[in-house]
């Protein structure tokens, strides 16, 4: 082939546009990808907009109109003073180590717990193993709200009201948890905890030497959702604790609309408190939580 014909331009009918496809190699059109993307920015529109509209509010100082038509989202005076009110008025931060406390020991007791139980349901043969799982998507089933009596008699007769652990002690390990960490062992091939009991390995170096390293995504999962539901939990700890030390964060930025219902900076301020561990936390644990997805795969 000459340099001539080698340097001829190729023909525009051999241009290929671009093409956008889906996971299933599966053309998408230009409109369908405009309304996709719209949206998702309706959804993104909805549900962090409320947030970052609560954060604006809270750096408004107290000379900007938060009330004014139509409404500035930007603070014009960006100011850190509400946060260092609110910490003036009600002491926010033991609140924030208490639920941070709670939280923390919600996490271990959960990842724990249903790990252990998650594998004995998955992976380990007895007498009653279906009748377990069924009691687990039974309790399910049960509102906390028709439970809560039953829970504070208990905590009364252990001597655990007004304590930290009640608060811990009826969501340690969730049901909803537990079988997350089933349905991942189950996801588990069985040629390799086979391989490795062949090789001597016991139930206990099975599960932590494969099992548990297999669904650290879902792991993660659990983690997110004690911590979440600890952290924002106000009812129990509202009826346990009776001390104004040891109430949570929940708790104590209610006595802050209280006090303080007028002044929307401040609820504002505290409301970005409240949030900020919950959006560091996911931060942290994204990597692991996507992960969840290809759970159970064999690794070489």
């Amino acid at each position: 082939m000459s340099v001539i014909e080698r340097t001829r331009p190729v023909p525009e009918t051999a241009v290929r546009e671009p093409r956008v496809t889906d996971e299933h190699g599966r053309r998408i059109r230009g409109w369908e990808l405009a309304l996709r993307y719209t949206l998702l920015l309706v959804v993104l529109a909805i549900t962090v907009g409320p947030f970052v509209w609560q954060l604006s509010t809270s750096l408004k100082g107290s000379t900007e109109d938060i009330y004014s038509s139509p409404p500035t989202f930007l603070p014009q005076h960006p100011t850190l003073h509400n946060y260092q009110r609110v910490a003036d008025t009600i002491p926010v931060w033991d609140y924030a180590f208490n639920s941070l406390k709670v939280a923390a020991a919600n996490v271990v007791t959960n990842c724990v717990g249903s790990a252990l139980a998650g594998y004995a349901l998955a992976r380990l043969r007895y007498r009653g193993r279906r009748v377990a799982t069924l009691v687990f998507i039974l309790a399910m089933l049960v509102p906390v709200e028709g439970i809560i009596i039953a829970q504070f008699t208990t905590m009364r007769e252990l001597g655990l009201n007004n304590t930290l652990i009640g608060v811990v002690l009826p969501g340690c390990v969730g049901a909803m948890n537990v079988l997350l960490m089933r349905n991942a062992f189950l996801n588990l091939p069985y040629e390799i905890e086979e391989a490795a009991y062949v090789d001597g390995a016991n139930v206990w170096q099975r599960f932590l030497r494969i099992a548990l390293p297999s669904v650290k995504g879902t792991i993660a999962v659990v983690a997110i959702f004690a911590f979440m539901g600890a952290w924002d939990d106000f009812l129990w700890p509202l009826i346990v604790l009776s001390d104004p030390s040891k109430f949570t964060l929940t708790i104590g930025l209610n006595y802050l609309h209280g006090t303080f219902a007028n002044d929307e900076r401040l609820v504002a301020a505290g409301t970005v408190i409240a949030v900020a561990p919950l959006i560091a936390l996911f931060a942290c644990l994204q990597r692991y939580f996507f992960r969840g997805v290809g759970e159970g795969a064999v690794k070489g």
